[in-house]
């Protein structure tokens, strides 16, 4: 299952994403989109094969409190829901 997660500090990884999410089950691919500049967009995707553990995930981690590694002082609640196809640009 593709699993969208938003609202990410702006310094998270994608290793840091994966590890988050191998606490709740397997984990086959987890990265976070970056602008052309290379600058976190503050959302990402996790791929979880196992799709009980990935509704697991989802319901213990939507709204999870997470700090930045870089300023321990800047704490988010995550966004966490199964990711929806996207549109096709006109």
């Amino acid at each position: 299952m593709r699993i969208f997660v938003g609202n990410l500090p702006w310094s998270l990884k994608d290793e840091d994403l994966k590890n988050l999410f191998a606490e709740k089950g397997e984990v086959t691919d987890a990265s976070i989109i970056s602008d052309k500049e290379g600058r976190s967009k503050g959302f990402g995707f996790v791929e979880m094969p196992n799709e009980e553990e990935a509704k697991k995930a989802i319901k213990e981690l939507n709204g999870f409190e997470i700090t930045d590694p870089q300023n321990p002082d800047n704490k988010r609640q995550l966004k966490v829901d199964e990711a929806k196809p996207m549109k096709p640009r006109e």
